[in-house]
């Protein structure tokens, strides 16, 4: 998981990728928001995205509701296709030699799965990475459809309604509508510090069972 690190760097450039969607930024941030979520492809700037939509919506010409509604419809049809893929082809689709379906990051969202259960569906949601494939081991664990589908709203919706109003807040302050560059910066270090964490945790596991 500390392979979405070095990619981070992208992230401050949220604001850019939002103007550059021009009249279809809505439908922007649903497609990016839906490939982190379901296809596997855990390192586009979710967080950033939504925090930063939020701050410039009246510059884009959206509301900051528009903003919530469409991430959080997106964050749960990805969750579905996620489920879906874990279910159908579980560890099937991950190899040892690959860039970024490895087996490794499909056993530490196993272990996320397991210790929180249905929760990690919400918890998860706010972590890099790990929403990306937590749906994919509630999939492969056989977790029944609609208690997922209960928790993947949840987890959805608190995490969209939650950095729009982070976003609506945070936008309200100048020094920080005059700095999104440096605030997206702090997002992200905030954001993937559980990744960080969680990697060294691991390590220091292996070497102490060596």
């Amino acid at each position: 998981m500390t392979a979405a690190l070095p990619l981070a760097v992208h992230l401050p450039d949220a604001a850019s990728t939002l103007h550059a969607f021009g009249p279809y930024v809505l439908v922007g941030i649903a497609v990016l928001v839906f490939i982190e979520s379901g296809v596997l492809f855990p390192f586009l700037p979710g967080d950033s995205l939504l925090v930063t939509a939020a701050i410039t919506s009246g510059a884009l010409g959206i509301e900051p509701w528009q903003v919530a509604v469409v991430g959080s419809l997106a964050a749960v049809a990805g969750d579905q296709v996620g489920y879906l893929l874990g279910k159908r082809y579980g560890r099937r689709m991950f190899r040892d030699r690959a860039r970024v379906l490895t087996p490794a990051r499909l056993d530490e969202a196993e272990a996320f799965f397991r210790r929180w259960g249905g929760l990690s569906l919400v918890l998860g949601r706010f972590v890099p990475v790990v929403r990306t494939f937590v749906p994919l081991a509630a999939g492969a664990a056989r977790m029944p459809h609609r208690r997922f589908t209960a928790w993947n709203v949840v987890g959805a919706v608190s995490w969209a309604v939650g950095l729009t109003v982070v976003g609506v807040l945070l936008g309200g302050v100048p020094l920080v509508a005059h700095n999104i560059d440096a605030l997206m910066v702090v997002i992200v270090l905030v954001s993937v510090l559980p990744v960080v964490v969680g990697a060294l945790r691991s390590r220091r596991a292996r070497r102490a069972a060596r």
